[in-house]
């Protein structure tokens, strides 16, 4: 495919664009400068934010100028939700936000080489914080209609329950203000985002026509992505333990790439078209072999190595996929390094037990057994497993020699069930 409108077609991923014909001539001139904001209402980006982050990318790798923008100044106001107001966050606590999400953005675009389609960073704060009051009302203010602004669905929703300061409601103006300097300073005229920005978009769009009435200027444009669900009705990016972080301090590689080594059958041919960068015949060849083979996991293995790749690196990754294998008795557990095994068993049923407890003991503790009486049955009938060894006597106990690391103890219940026993002195 040469087209990137048809591209994100393809991959489910374009909602709504504001003209599409003039979107796709304007790609077809090129190269298009395009951006997406990220507000640092948390120290680190998720996979929820994967969507737009790899837009940018795939914009990129077509020829186009991806802008980052970190919403050094919104951040500090935060985007309006529909339930209830944000908190407000200290402001050395954004600034320090904002640094690591640039830190995180930088690694998935090209800021270096000075080609027409090197990338750029930017933080609104750079201009917001030079707006005076009197500026922000006289020159962003006036071209506002609180009709307009009051028919939003977000602000419709907050004032049917408990109201929305006056902080959140004013967020719609200093995003499209966004659009309006990176229009004149990087000749910015495509905004993309999710397909709950598109308010919030257009408006940007409205704000350039009329601020920029007297000046030369391109047509621009808007393009918003769909919203990924998950087939199970849960919120996607979220797992049991919270929310998966792209840090390493806040998921692990390990927990970051089971996320999508766990992907639902059904999402999984989504996930791969919309996080993938391999070719449109590799993703349909790995659809037809996970429908054929679904046990195989065969397109979730595939996502989530390029990811883990792509996000924590091919060592790393590399690490993630032994312990994957080794825990469930493919690899050599004692190969694993301390923190790839540590990260590993935080992702685990566990226990802590004291200093030579019985294989009995701990499959109970960890809750791999209902009773000592099943402990033993599992046992017997050859289902327990050490460190994947198969456990025969319904004695046996847990040695310092059977301690990885000097600390754990890996069991196992048939083939699937895992849990680890921290062993202290």
């Amino acid at each position: 495919m040469t087209d990137i409108v048809d591209e994100l077609r393809w991959r489910g991923l374009l909602a709504q664009t504001t003209d599409e014909d003039a979107l796709k001539k304007a790609f077809a001139d090129g190269p298009v400068t395009a951006y997406c904001g990220f507000d640092p209402t948390a120290a680190s980006l998720h996979v929820g934010h994967l969507t737009q982050v790899l837009t940018l990318r795939r914009l990129q790798l077509f020829g186009h100028r991806p802008i980052a923008l970190v919403g050094g100044a919104t951040g500090l106001i935060g985007d309006p939700k529909p339930s209830a107001e944000r908190a407000m966050n200290e402001v050395t606590t954004v600034a320090g936000w904002t640094d690591r999400i640039r830190g995180q953005l930088s690694a998935f675009l090209d800021f270096e080489g000075g080609e027409p389609n090197t990338a750029v960073m930017a933080n609104n704060h750079d201009w917001i914080s030079q707006l005076s009051i009197v500026e922000y009302l006289r020159d962003v203010g006036k071209h506002f209609s609180v009709n307009q602004m009051l028919a939003r669905e977000t602000v419709k929703s907050r004032l049917a329950g408990e109201g929305m300061s006056y902080t959140e409601f004013s967020y719609v103006l200093l995003q499209s203000y966004d659009f309006v300097e990176l229009y004149r300073r990087h000749g910015c005229t495509l905004q993309i985002g999710g397909s709950d920005q598109w308010g919030n978009i257009t408006a940007g769009l409205d704000l350039i026509r009329r601020i920029t009435a007297n000046e030369p200027h391109g047509q621009a444009h808007a393009l918003t992505t769909n919203l990924l669900t998950k087939a199970d009705g849960t919120k996607f990016g979220k797992t049991e333990g919270g929310t998966v972080w792209l840090d390493p301090e806040l998921t692990t590689p390990y927990a970051f790439y089971q996320f999508w080594l766990g992907a639902d059958d059904r999402d999984v041919s989504r996930y791969l078209r919309t996080f993938s960068f391999r070719s449109r015949e590799e993703i349909e060849a790995l659809e037809r072999d996970s429908e054929e083979r679904p046990a195989a996991r065969i397109g979730q293995r595939a996502l989530a190595e390029e990811l883990t790749t792509l996000v924590h690196g091919v060592e790393q990754c590399a690490a993630v996929v032994e312990a994957s294998k080794a825990l469930f008795g493919q690899g050599d557990l004692t190969a694993l390094d301390e923190p790839t095994l540590r990260s590993a068993v935080a992702e685990l049923p566990g226990a802590r037990l004291s200093e030579g407890p019985t294989v009995v003991d701990a499959l109970v503790a960890t809750g791999l057994a209902p009773s000592k009486g099943g402990a033993r049955r599992t046992i017997k009938e050859g289902g327990a497993y050490l460190n994947n060894v198969k456990v025969a006597d319904e004695d046996a106990v847990i040695g310092t020699a059977d301690l990885l690391h000097g600390r754990w103890a890996l069991l196992r219940r048939g083939k699937r069930n895992l849990a680890a026993a921290e062993i202290t002195a």
